[in-house]
């Protein structure tokens, strides 16, 4: 019997500063970050929609919500994956995000992927 999980995704996440895009004197902070979504189940998902957390070291929090991700729904097979880069501004110059991915299966199970916290930072602000 096969034991694998009909959806497990595994979620990496890759950040950077923008510096030629922020403005440190007026609180602007950009970065940039490439997620890589591999399906590690055994049955075909879509993602359907993204839910961010967004805390900034000020304590600002944004919650943003949308359908896709960078203009896409994409399908992901057992074994594959897919890759995009998007980006936050902040007004500090270390945050944190986190959030879900709202996926469906082929058979039309709905379930979040959790993205795991990952931290936003200016170069040699943390030590």
């Amino acid at each position: 019997m096969d034991e694998t999980a009909d959806y497990t995704l595994e979620i990496q996440i890759a950040t950077r500063f923008l510096d030629e895009e922020s403005a440190p004197d007026d609180d602007r902070y950009v970065f940039a970050y490439t997620i890589r979504i591999r399906n590690l189940g055994r049955l075909p998902a879509q993602l359907l929609a993204r839910h961010w957390v967004i805390t900034d070291a000020n304590g600002k929090v944004e919650e943003v919500r949308g359908d896709g991700v960078v203009g896409e729904q994409p399908r992901i097979e057992p074994g594959e994956q897919f890759t995009y880069t998007s980006g936050a501004v902040l007004e500090a110059a270390v945050g944190t995000m986190q959030g879900s991915y709202d996926m469906i299966g082929d058979d039309g199970t709905h379930f979040d992927a959790p993205i795991p916290p990952f931290t936003l930072s200016m170069p040699r602000t943390l030590h």
